[in-house]
């Protein structure tokens, strides 16, 4: 099906192509333009604008692929706890959630408590 409509592809593809290579030009020439104490100038190479035109469609690609691949590996979690909530009827999470977060807090509340140790006695010595 996706032969069927090729000389559209193509046009979309050529479309973002020249997209990317007018963006990558137009910042180009904008950034040229500002002064050499300007702290948001950048040194860009002129040749940049040319490798827009194949890193935005493999960027963007890219990005798809791992939209997709977050999908389903949430996809499949989703399953698994479900099988696992079904199949297992012991708490285990909830007991293995109570050992974590109070394993955090100790150590939040001893680093805590060594902090206000340390300024309030810094403070009180010093009026």
């Amino acid at each position: 099906m996706l032969l069927d409509h090729l000389d559209l592809l193509f046009k979309c593809i050529v479309g973002l192509i020249l997209f990317a290579t007018v963006c990558a030009g137009y910042a180009y020439y904008v950034n040229a333009r500002r002064s050499k104490d300007d702290p948001g100038k950048r040194n860009y190479h002129p040749a940049a604008i040319l490798f827009a035109r194949i890193t935005l469609p493999a960027f963007l690609l890219f990005s798809i692929a791992i939209f997709i691949l977050k999908v389903l590996a949430y996809g499949i979690f989703l399953l698994v706890f479900a099988f696992t909530i079904l199949i297992v009827r012991k708490s285990f999470l909830l007991t293995w959630l109570h050992k974590t977060m109070t394993a955090i807090g100790n150590i939040s509340l001893e680093a805590n408590t060594l902090l206000i140790k340390f300024f309030v006695r810094t403070w009180i010595n010093h009026p």
